[in-house]
């Protein structure tokens, strides 16, 4: 049987984005779950990401990432941005550099390109606050979330 917290976790409802970042020519991607936008004025979103990912890295060394909104169609892109491959994820996958230099996906339905204006340690997971610096919305399709999954805990990044 489930332990009592993880069953409560998985009522709790999160968007399923795709962070990706780059330093140099380096770059990754991951799923991400944590997200929230902390302010419009200006445009601020936070990500939580635990610092034993490679993203976490790339994010330190370039102050930059992007978030990416994915349809329910999309559920591949879990277990192929959960690889430890950095350049076989972006494999088939349509790309571009962004503003910050960061891969931004061309078949989500939004993206945010962000700058790192603070980041915080509270726990087991780096708090990084991003200004939003680019965007845009490429399709209306219903985005990928966790109720998408309920029953299966995601074991969030």
């Amino acid at each position: 049987m489930k332990e009592s917290w993880i069953q409560a976790l998985e009522k709790m409802t999160y968007g399923i984005y795709v962070l990706t970042t780059s330093h140099n020519d380096r770059i990754n991607g991951m799923i991400a779950s944590w997200v929230s936008q902390v302010s419009y004025d200006p445009l601020l979103i936070q990500v939580a990401v635990h610092p034993n990912r490679y993203s976490h890295q790339l994010i330190e060394q370039s102050g930059c990432f992007a978030l990416h909104v994915l349809g329910v169609e999309q559920s591949e892109y879990i277990g192929r941005f959960k690889g430890s491959d950095p350049e076989g994820k972006f494999s088939s996958v349509s790309w571009k550099r962004g503003q910050t230099g960061c891969p931004i996906l061309k078949d989500c339905i939004a993206f945010f390109e962000l700058k790192v204006v603070e980041k915080h340690a509270p726990g087991n997971h780096t708090i990084f606050l991003g200004k939003v610096v680019a965007a845009g919305l490429i399709s209306s399709r219903k985005p990928l979330t966790s109720l998408d999954f309920e029953g299966k805990y995601l074991g969030r990044s």
